[in-house]
């Protein structure tokens, strides 16, 4: 694919980006029942043998990212990086200034862990610093929406903020994070003449335009029912799902 040739001409000046949920692991209704297909991370180990960096990054912890994805050796932004998880080690380093608002944001959570958001079937996931608010798979998916969109009011009232994912919120502290940011970050790490980085939703955006920082960047878009249009509109490749993603990666990987 001749997108790819700034990558594929010189691995070692190249770095790959990965979003995680919807585009190496399909969507399900449960977070914690998210799979990688191991053909899918057996390819990721491969390349990580070869590029310059390899890297995902999700709003998971990033201790459950490499539980998911189950490659030791490369690197994993978490929490849209607030966290760093490098290669071989086993302890993420989080953003100082991010921690520090920690105990307000599960303060906030524990107040709201209320019978009737039990009774919606509005899971709550504890990320840390991060405390996030699931409604996939409730009986009245619209009404456990409302509900939850009336909690972002009271948390942006108490002075955190929120974000939105596909039928999730997050409440986080009030500091600018994002996957833009973490791609940064990575790249400052170690610069590359050419990135390429691939994800199928809203959040995955600012990483888009973060990429557009090096001399050669290559954005992958996942398309998907529930994925913003914007990802597929400013994709220079677009993959059908995460079978399509894999695909992108063998092609990677053979060349």
């Amino acid at each position: 694919m001749e997108a790819l040739r700034p990558l594929t001409a010189d691995p070692a000046q190249s770095a790959l980006f990965f979003d995680v949920d919807g585009t190496l692991a399909p969507i399900v209704q449960r977070a914690q029942d998210a799979t990688v297909p191991k053909e899918t991370s057996l390819l990721i180990a491969r390349l990580s043998r070869r590029y310059a960096t390899v890297a995902c990054i999700s709003g998971r912890a990033a201790a459950d990212v490499r539980r998911l994805v189950g490659v030791g050796g490369i690197e994993y932004s978490g929490l849209h990086g607030a966290e760093l998880l490098e290669p071989n080690t086993n302890r993420a380093q989080i953003l100082s200034e991010f921690a520090r608002f920690m105990p307000e944001v599960h303060r906030f959570a524990a107040k709201h862990d209320s019978a009737e958001l039990r009774a919606l079937r509005v899971r709550i996931e504890d990320k840390g610093p991060i405390m996030t608010f699931h409604w996939r798979g409730a009986p009245d998916e619209e009404a456990a929406h409302a509900r939850v969109v009336r909690l972002a009011e009271e948390a942006e009232a108490e002075g955190l903020w929120t974000h939105w994912g596909r039928k999730v919120l997050e409440i986080r502290p009030p500091v600018p994070i994002g996957k833009g940011r973490a791609v940064r970050s990575l790249l400052a790490r170690r610069p590359v003449r050419a990135a390429l980085y691939a994800g199928d939703d809203v959040t995955d955006l600012d990483a888009f335009e973060a990429l557009e920082e090096v001399e050669s960047p290559v954005k992958v878009g996942v398309r998907s029912d529930e994925g913003p249009p914007e990802i597929v509109e400013r994709a220079d490749i677009v993959v059908e799902g995460t079978d399509g993603m894999r695909e992108l990666l063998a092609e990677l990987d053979e060349q």
